[in-house]
């Protein structure tokens, strides 16, 4: 299973990219907004993103806005330092919010249950509708 991890520092990148693989998950690496479109583009069977907010070139947020148009259904983490983000992830339909320092456990549990996600839960986040266990 393909997950597309966004993050400009190098250092978190390798860290999760070995977590990562070592469950099994191929990882497509990108250190900006705009290498993250560019890798769905080249993988667009890609199951999952985990995307960092704070990147130059094109931020998290127009990331975000930009993988939900091109695959609405699509689960991504937002991984973040910045507080106060749970209301705007909550009205864009972010499947969940993790600030940072992640908890890897956390992140794999909620990686597994996203992937697990029904389809009309993915909807209704989709459309801003709140469901249960969101974020």
């Amino acid at each position: 299973m393909k997950v597309l991890l966004v993050d400009d520092d190098p250092s978190v990148v390798s860290a999760l990219r070995a977590v990562l693989i070592s469950e099994g998950y191929e990882v497509i690496p990108a250190f900006n907004g705009h290498e993250a479109i560019q890798g769905f583009y080249k993988h667009p069977d890609i199951a999952i993103v985990l995307l960092d907010i704070c990147m130059p070139v094109k931020g998290g947020w127009n990331t975000f806005e930009r993988l939900t148009e091109i695959n609405p259904l699509l689960p991504i983490i937002i991984i973040t330092a910045r507080p106060n983000q749970e209301s705007l992830a909550v009205a864009a339909g972010v499947g969940a919010l993790m600030a940072k320092p992640l908890d890897v456990r956390e992140l794999l549990a909620t990686m597994q249950q996203l992937l697990a996600e029904p389809t009309e839960k993915r909807f209704a986040r989709a459309a801003g509708r709140e469901t249960p266990g969101a974020i």
